[in-house]
């Protein structure tokens, strides 16, 4: 049985989280919002600034499904998010790495937060991961300018940790804002901390791989992170695992699949 206490509390996400959309829309010079919408969302006090993970990524997007069309370009999405202390992250962190590529990609690909690398550099997938994933790109006859690369996050997390559910919250409204403006027909997730964050599940990555998921209508391929691959070698099961995935993605996009013979 739902509980007044649960019911407040389910409320106050969804309240919270259509509020940082709002505001982060009028932020980015969008018009139209009709005051009174944004009044009633923040009229209760204790709302937080962010919403959780959980709930943040599906209420955001259902707001964005149901406003009116309005194509938003990467520029100005990376000035509405501006030098962003929306969660602890920005306290710590050397630079913001918003995300790189072509703004009309075909395919996207969403890895889990910055690393020492991308923090000093600014740019995602820098690192030792970021060759293996260019790796992973050449191996499709793709190149990186070809594709958009982002992350869950836009903050490197201290130590490397998982983004917390908190972190990922603030940073929902800004992602969902790329993926909508790229327009992508396939986006691959990087890992378990972002394919648990976009798909809303903690499923483990073992098992969210290997078939398409829905994101919105989206397809949307989750795959071993990059830098699992460096921990299990070049020739591993689980880098032929990420070939079978990304065979996958390339004839969705009806492109050629490179013949690749497994090393003995």
């Amino acid at each position: 049985m739902t509980t007044h206490s649960t019911r407040h509390s389910i409320q106050s996400t969804l309240a919270a989280s259509l509020t940082a959309y709002l505001e982060d829309l009028q932020e980015s010079g969008v018009d139209g919002i009709p005051p009174e919408l944004l009044t009633a969302a923040v009229a209760d006090n204790s709302l937080q600034r962010t919403a959780p993970a959980e709930q943040g990524l599906e209420n955001i997007m259902n707001e964005q499904n149901d406003a009116p069309e309005k194509h938003e370009t990467l520029e100005q999405i990376r000035k509405s998010l501006g030098e962003c202390q929306r969660c602890k992250l920005g306290a710590t962190r050397k630079n913001l790495v918003f995300g790189v590529g072509n703004p009309e990609a075909r395919l996207v690909f969403v890895g889990e937060g910055p690393g020492a690398d991308e923090d000093r550099q600014g740019e995602p997938f820098v690192g030792d991961a970021g060759k293996m994933l260019n790796r992973i790109i050449a191996a499709m006859e793709l190149n990186r300018e070809d594709v958009y690369i982002c992350n869950v996050v836009k903050c490197r997390p201290p130590q490397n940790r998982p983004p917390e559910s908190d972190e990922v919250g603030s940073c929902s409204p800004f992602l969902l804002r790329q993926l909508r403006s790229v327009r992508p027909e396939a986006i691959v997730a990087l890992g378990s901390s972002a394919a648990q964050a976009l798909l809303q599940t903690k499923v483990p990555i073992s098992k969210l791989r290997g078939k398409f998921h829905d994101f919105h209508g989206i397809p949307l391929m989750p795959t071993y992170h990059p830098s699992y691959l460096l921990r299990t070698g070049g020739n591993s099961d689980s880098f032929w695992s990420v070939w079978d995935d990304m065979t996958q993605v390339l004839q969705l996009l009806n492109l050629p699949v490179p013949d690749k013979s497994r090393k003995k």
